[in-house]
């Protein structure tokens, strides 16, 4: 199995989208896996995104990268989900496993309603998505 760990800032919505995604559609190939920086809460929008996909994370906790590392939990692939364009500080997991990036929006930082926030985080979802779909077709 293909280990896989998505990383971002809170663990509270890419890093969380991503690891379901890659379960869902990764099937027994891949192992997903997620975690943050700074764990925060999960975040609700990516709850609701996700159920578009027929995947609940509501019971999901926040990990941190600290806590998978202090584990000596090793993975072939690390990729950060952060938004290059707002400057985000983007953790690196230490060890030998190949790191990859994908810049995604953060939809903790959406403005407007809710139903607006949740639109635009079920785009991000559809993006992640996408990168996730591709990952497979690469690896397997």
């Amino acid at each position: 199995m293909i280990k896989v760990l998505f990383v971002c800032i809170h663990n509270s919505a890419r890093s969380q989208m991503a690891e379901a995604l890659l379960r869902k559609y990764g099937h027994d190939a891949f192992e997903a896996y997620s975690a943050g920086f700074e764990p925060g809460v999960l975040n609700p929008l990516a709850v609701k995104a996700l159920k578009e996909e027929g995947l609940d994370i509501s019971t999901h906790q926040t990990t941190s990268v600290f806590d998978l590392f202090k584990e000596g939990r090793l993975f072939h692939y690390v990729i950060t989900v952060c938004d290059e364009s707002s400057s985000e500080r983007c953790p690196v997991f230490p060890g030998q496993a190949q790191r990859i990036h994908w810049s995604f929006k953060d939809p903790s930082r959406f403005e407007g309603s809710d139903e607006e926030k949740l639109v635009q985080t079920k785009e991000v979802m559809r993006e992640i998505k996408a990168a996730v779909l591709t990952l497979i077709e690469t690896l397997h």
